[in-house]
């Protein structure tokens, strides 16, 4: 990713963590902010404006971007999370590396419309149909880190360990079915020598992921914790999304998953647990006192009838809150904050379990520091220059004062209102329109037709 070298952007507005603050001027420096200049009226001679709030750039913590193309397919019928399974099996297996690289180039430019300037991508697809290792055994995962760069955002690769079928009392667990096949790297350590491989870039941090309990066989669990560890990076996995999985870990193991997880090591600053839905009051206080994440797809948890998670309580107890949009029924972390306030207050019949200030930390600065982009998330100096730009004159966010910023663009607006995306002091999005991917819409469907065959 190549930066411009020295520019200054002029922000009519600025989401300055607390505070919405008018006139603030900033200048970049080889993709990072070197100052942050307040009480800026009006704008400096040669200044980029940037005219609306502008946000720290927003981080999608969790993404499975080939589920992209089950949008609206899967709205046919009724079913549980485990038939929308099925048909989610049916697109896995016709991705090829050109194809996903196709069909995600086009979700991520989506995601950087919609003011995304990170994004996690949790890796599971990594060979042929069969299991059949492609000649390049991580062909997969670079078509992701390719699509990224080419519509100009970041990405954390979360590798997934991904084994067996389902909980069992067999050696191994239950092996993988057909469609799994790919999935598999046939153990922790196989699949430990095959991401080792990949390559960090400037737009590309490596991260690890465990799929979920049902996937990885319990004496597997700490050979993907270890690997994270000794590289101090980020650790994701699929945590009690289904009340099916907690029954089962515990007629196998006695335990919980989380209480599962910890038993092996893998709770930790640096962990990440996605969705977090069906917990007891141990597994929250389990997951609180590690300092564990917690990553919200609320959008996704809803659209999968899954249940709404003990966001609040996880909180209190000391798990940092991110957002992601998982199998992108929509794309726009503005409706994923929203939702898990709006949750919340259906739930408990009660308002106000977040500040607008709390749910746009976690959908910037907290999520960014879930993929290992600490740097990110903020506008401060030494911060990287990513910024997204909401209007303040659409239909949807016209009239409340320009101090209220904050709470517009989490309760009124949506992706539409993303009027700029800038990742490392670069446009990437002007004015409602990607840099790199004129028609994403154009793009976006001829991937999905092709991958439909």
């Amino acid at each position: 990713m190549t930066h411009p070298h020295t520019r200054t952007y002029w922000l009519e507005h600025a989401w300055l963590d607390t505070h919405v603050e008018p006139g603030v001027a900033l200048d970049v420096s080889d993709g990072r902010i070197t100052a942050v200049r307040t009480d800026v009226p009006t704008p400096p001679a040669g200044a980029e404006i940037l005219r609306g709030l502008t946000l720290p750039g927003l981080a999608n913590a969790h993404s499975h971007a080939f589920h992209r193309a089950l949008r609206s397919t899967v709205q046919v019928g009724s079913g549980t999370f485990w038939t929308w399974r099925e048909v989610m099996y049916s697109f896995a297996d016709r991705l090829t590396p050109e194809t996903y690289h196709a069909l995600a180039r086009a979700v991520y430019a989506e995601m950087a419309l919609a003011g995304v300037t990170s994004v996690g991508e949790f890796h599971y697809v990594h060979h042929a149909r069969g299991g059949t290792p492609y000649a390049d055994p991580n062909a997969m995962g670079e078509a992701l880190i390719a699509a990224a760069a080419d519509a100009g955002i970041r990405i954390t690769l979360l590798d997934t360990l991904y084994l067996s079928s389902g909980l069992s009392n067999r050696p191994g667990g239950e092996p993988p079915n057909t469609h799994q096949l790919r999935f598999s790297d046939g153990s922790a350590e196989a699949w430990a020598e095959r991401c080792s491989v990949l390559k960090e870039r400037d737009h590309a941090r490596i991260g690890a992921a465990i799929h979920s309990v049902r996937a990885v066989p319990a004496d597997q669990l700490s050979t993907v914790a270890r690997w994270a560890e000794e590289r101090r990076a980020p650790l994701h996995v699929h945590l009690s999304e289904q009340t099916a999985e907690n029954e089962a870990c515990l007629e196998v193991h006695g335990c919980t998953p989380t209480q599962l997880l910890a038993l092996h090591g893998v709770l930790g600053p640096r962990t990440t647990g996605v969705h977090n839905t069906h917990l007891t009051a141990e597994d929250i206080s389990l997951i609180g006192g590690s300092g564990t994440g917690t990553c919200m797809c609320p959008t996704t948890e809803r659209d999968l009838a899954d249940g709404i998670g003990p966001a609040v309580a996880l909180q209190n107890e000391g798990s940092p809150l991110c957002l992601g949009s998982d199998s992108h029924a929509v794309i726009d972390l503005l409706e994923e904050a929203r939702a898990m306030e709006l949750n919340e207050r259906l739930r408990t019949r009660s308002r106000g379990h977040w500040t607008a200030a709390a749910l746009l930390r976690a959908a910037s600065a907290d999520g960014h520091a879930a993929l290992g982009w600490d740097e990110a998330g903020r506008i401060e100096q030494g911060a990287l220059a990513d910024l997204t730009t909401i209007a303040l004159d659409s239909v949807r966010t016209a009239g409340p004062l320009p101090r209220l910023g904050a709470e517009t663009a989490v309760f009124a607006a949506t992706a539409a209102d993303v009027r700029h995306t800038i990742v490392g002091g670069r446009h990437v999005v002007r004015d409602g329109a990607h840099a790199l991917v004129p028609d994403v819409s154009h793009a976006l469907a001829q991937a999905v037709e092709d991958l439909r065959g």
